[in-house]
């Protein structure tokens, strides 16, 4: 059924301006329409607030922040925000309409992508994102379904409605707004929203391109909460064996749990982006993954919720229905006709024929004491027996007993947990789960928080960087990110330092960076307009390592000798690292042309125009003569490009 029909927006012209023609998608603060404006006669996407939510004045004043950040945003990968107004209980958006899908129906079809179109969709929206981060804002709310892919194939970023400025306190409510499968862990923990959690949720949906499959799974969002709070997200090549290593160095990176060891912000990721895509090959850039089987993307959790804070253990959670692109992602061929209105089975036709018979009141009496005895057993078989299982989470263990009696119920296995979240001595969670119907006198089990899990972190500086990882792991820590720096004392390859610093107590699992030796400095050697062999020689005795690049170019110097190399001289390379040696084909020859009986300003503009360099030879003859007598090479002969022509003057 198309509900486009029942919608009332649907036909009608908002604020006199907009005239709404149909319905792309709904989501969980708003709908979205294809509308025209009438006055500039152009299509654009109208995202009208759901009047529920028009009359709360915090989700209006959001509503309009979105509207001014964006504005601010000029950026040819932000989907831009043209006006902003109300009519009625009608709260509205008029924004950069696009032709195409989302990331979401990308993944949903076509499963994990090739790193090559992974990374050419991330670089834009990181591009996006980074414009928004040095203008003081945040997203909060990035996912596929907000990654819009035209049919040009421009990649641009929409719905910032989540947008905040980067220093705004968290409110008070106590909730944290985002969608659950790309929440960084501050914001579970603190509703903390630096540029930080925007580079978490790209580590998230990086990893989800190339692997085909969201990194954390669960049954409810609030077990996805919890393994984004206690457990790292794995490796690509994990998922997709054989997977450049550069890739996973990416996706951990941006995904530490840790936010001091993230990217500041989206620009830096931009740039280590870059560094890993010039790290590879075009055969890993092109690798074919494996496919995800049609129907395996489930985005049940990939809606924006209201979260409570306080609720990181596995209980119910409120999600949003199904969105959709600018309201909160989602693709307009999609959407709108999953949504049927059932109505009711009418009801019987009235009977005929038969006269009903009249009731005395001690038939209608006896009928009220029969209906009254059997819903009594009814309710004593079905309710009567049976309870549900008390709130005990954030209990103490005394509280947890005195309130299982309370309800009738007996105690059951207590046991500890380590905990990230929860206080010490407070209860995690139960079995069964909180709510769940049981009978009286059943009994209940529950875990008691020991607290989080602490670590103090070994000193690994000095150790190859195998045998650190091997130490960090066996201590119970995650090794994160590598970065590698030159060093007098170190040898290469053997760690410098981490952070945190050795000695740091952390948090179990907790992801820690590698500093390690790229050995000495090399002060790279000028080699250009050596033979190669020399160059080689005099490149290899230094400790480096030589490629000679396959196509060789004109220049100055002559034949087999080296045109450039890379990096130049002057610059500093760690040892075994490998300079590149483009060779020379020699001068390029070019016809000399003819400028005898020229005058010496045309003969000069002529031959620097041909690509020479020219000198004048006047003698005693020529101090006062204007004109060009001889040149040193005849017109229509081949000199090489950029050498002299003397001409001479009399």
């Amino acid at each position: 059924m198309d509900t486009t029909l029942q919608d009332p927006l649907v036909g009608q012209v908002l604020d006199g301006r907009y005239r709404v023609e149909a319905r792309i998608a709904v989501g969980g603060m708003a709908t979205v329409y294809r509308a025209v404006d009438t006055r500039l006669d152009r299509v654009l996407a109208l995202k009208v607030m759901h009047p529920t939510l028009a009359a709360d004045a915090t989700f209006v004043e959001r509503f309009i922040r979105e509207a001014k950040s964006v504005a601010r945003l000029d950026h040819p990968n932000v989907v831009q925000v043209y006006d902003q107004g109300a009519e009625g209980a009608y709260v509205y958006l008029a924004m950069e309409y696009i032709a195409g899908c989302t990331l979401r129906d990308v993944l949903r079809e076509r499963g994990a992508l090739r790193p090559r179109a992974a990374l050419d969709i991330l670089e834009p929206v990181l591009a996006a994102l980074g414009a928004a981060h040095r203008a003081g804002f945040v997203h909060r709310d990035m996912k596929p379904e907000n990654v819009l892919i035209g049919d040009d194939g421009r990649v641009k970023v929409a719905d910032f409605g989540l947008v905040r400025a980067v220093d705004t306190v968290t409110n008070t409510t106590g909730a944290v707004l985002g969608t659950v499968s790309y929440l960084a862990p501050e914001q579970i923990e603190q509703g903390a929203a630096d540029p930080r959690v925007d580079v978490y949720a790209c580590g998230v949906v990086l990893y989800e391109m190339l692997s085909g499959g969201k990194p954390h799974e669960g049954d409810s969002p609030a077990q996805v909460l919890y393994k984004h709070l206690h457990e790292d997200v794995p490796p690509p090549s994990a998922a997709v064996p054989g997977m450049a290593y550069e890739l996973d160095e990416l996706v951990a990176s941006a995904t530490a749990r840790n936010p001091e060891i993230r990217p500041h912000d989206a620009v830096a990721l931009l740039a280590r982006t870059r560094e890993a895509r010039a790290a590879l090959t075009e055969e890993q850039l092109d690798a074919v993954p494996p496919q995800a089987l049609p129907g395996e993307h489930d985005n049940a959790e990939d809606r924006t919720s209201v979260i409570p804070r306080a609720l990181t253990m596995p209980r119910p959670l409120p999600v949003n229905e199904d969105e959709g692109y600018g309201a909160d992602g989602g693709c307009p061929a999609d959407g709108v006709n999953r949504t049927s209105r059932l109505g009711a089975p009418p009801p019987p036709p009235p009977r005929r024929g038969r006269p009903q018979l009249r009731r005395g009141p001690l038939t209608i009496v006896l009928a009220v004491l029969l209906v009254l005895g059997v819903g009594t057993g009814v309710w004593y078989i079905n309710s009567g027996q049976f309870t549900k299982v008390p709130a005990l989470l954030s209990e103490t263990e005394a509280q947890a007993r005195d309130r299982l009696e309370e309800a009738g119920l007996d105690v059951g296995r207590v046991e500890h947990a380590y905990s990230d979240t929860v206080e010490r001595g407070k209860v995690i969670s139960t079995d069964p789960s909180v709510g769940t119907r049981i009978r009286k006198n059943d009994s209940v089990s529950f875990t008691v928080s020991d607290g989080p899990d602490t670590v103090k972190l070994p000193d690994v500086e000095g150790y190859r960087l195998d045998r650190a990882r091997t130490v960090l792991k066996d201590e119970g820590l995650e090794p994160g990110m590598v970065t590698r720096a030159f060093s007098e004392e170190v040898p290469k390859g053997f760690v410098i330092s981490t952070k945190p610093k050795t000695g740091t107590t952390v948090r179990a699992g907790s992801a820690v960076a590698l500093v390690v030796s790229k050995g000495s400095p090399i002060d790279v050697p000028d080699v250009t307009g050596d033979d190669l062999a020399d160059a080689r020689a005099e490149l290899t005795e230094a400790g480096l390592k030589v490629k000679v690049a396959d196509k060789q170019v004109n220049s100055e110097h002559d034949k087999g000798q080296v045109a450039r190399q890379t990096p130049g001289s002057g610059s500093r390379a760690a040892e075994g690292d490998t300079v590149t040696l483009t060779v020379s084909k020699g001068p390029e020859m070019i016809e000399v042309p003819d400028v005898v009986g020229d005058s010496v300003d045309d003969a000069e503009r002529t031959l620097k125009d041909a690509g020479f360099d020219v000198e004048e030879d006047r003698g005693l003859l020529g101090l006062f003569g204007d004109t060009v007598k001889e040149q040193s090479v005849e017109g229509g002969d081949k000199a090489p490009k950029g050498s002299t022509i003397k001409i001479t003057i009399r």
